[in-house]
């Protein structure tokens, strides 16, 4: 029993010591990817040093400086947003505060491409907290404040600007509205008029139609050429009547004296 504690001791030994003989090799061999990426990076060949940083993070994945050349290489190509995910993982990753104040200066830059002024401004804060004697962290911090409170107004500006705008569009499209209704309001009143006129025009046509007919029935009322009103008529018989008795008389007194007489009629 005691022969084969002493055999498991051994192979644990052996197989920690062996892992820890490869965890130094993979070490080392980070550090020469490193080292590489390092050359590559002063030649200007920021794609190439980037793979080698990435191949000794492969091997050793809590490599702080691999990490933190990686983020630069990044920000080198001008890919802002992935060089301030990188930068924030190196952040954490360091201890020492003068690492950690590079890695928060860096991080600013980014943003300051980017734009982002006032997570720039956030950034250099607490790369100045972490090294209060950076001159170069203390100007870009200032540099990013200016243009931060540039872009506020350039915001607030070009917000007045549209609100001016839209009140000017509301004031256009009030204005178009009044005209349109005063238009409408016109046309309803000259419709109206129009209404009123032909109204009148009727009025003037039933009036005239009145008159006319009143006229018609005067007319009628009235005797017309060679025709004899009703009084006259009346009067004319009664004169006939009177006349044919006087004539009745007369013949009746001819006939007893045997000549003929002429009748003659005035109308």
């Amino acid at each position: 029993m005691k022969k084969q504690l002493i055999i498991l001791f051994l192979c644990f030994s052996t197989l920690v010591f062996s892992q820890q003989k490869n965890q130094k090799v993979l070490e080392r061999e980070a550090r020469e990817d490193v080292r590489e990426g390092n050359e590559l990076y002063n030649q200007l060949k920021f794609k190439e040093a980037e793979i080698a940083y990435k191949k000794g993070l492969s091997k050793n994945p809590n490599y702080p400086t691999a990490s933190y050349n990686l983020g630069n290489s990044i920000y080198q190509q001008d890919r802002n947003k992935e060089a301030v995910s990188q930068f924030e993982l190196v952040e954490k990753t360091f201890k020492e505060k003068q690492s950690k104040a590079e890695a928060y200066h860096n991080m600013g830059n980014s943003f300051m491409k980017e734009k982002q002024y006032e997570k720039a401004v956030e950034s250099f804060k607490n790369s100045m907290r972490n090294n209060s004697k950076d001159e170069e962290t203390r100007y870009n911090l200032a540099m990013a404040q200016e243009l931060l409170k540039k872009q506020e107004q350039e915001n607030k500006d070009n917000k007045d600007d549209k609100k001016d705008n839209k009140d000017n569009k509301d004031d256009k499209n009030k204005d178009q509205k009044d005209k349109e209704g005063g238009d409408k309001e016109k046309k309803e009143d000259e419709n109206k008029d129009k209404d009123k006129g032909e109204e009148k025009e009727d009025d003037k046509g039933d009036q005239k139609k009145d008159q006319d007919k009143k006229d018609e029935e005067k007319k009628d009322q009235q005797p017309k050429p060679n025709q004899l009103s009703p009084e006259q008529i009346k009067q004319l018989l009664e004169a006939m009547n009177n006349e044919e008795n006087k004539t009745q008389k007369k013949l009746n007194a001819e006939k007893a004296k045997g000549k003929k007489i002429k009748q003659e009629k005035d109308w």
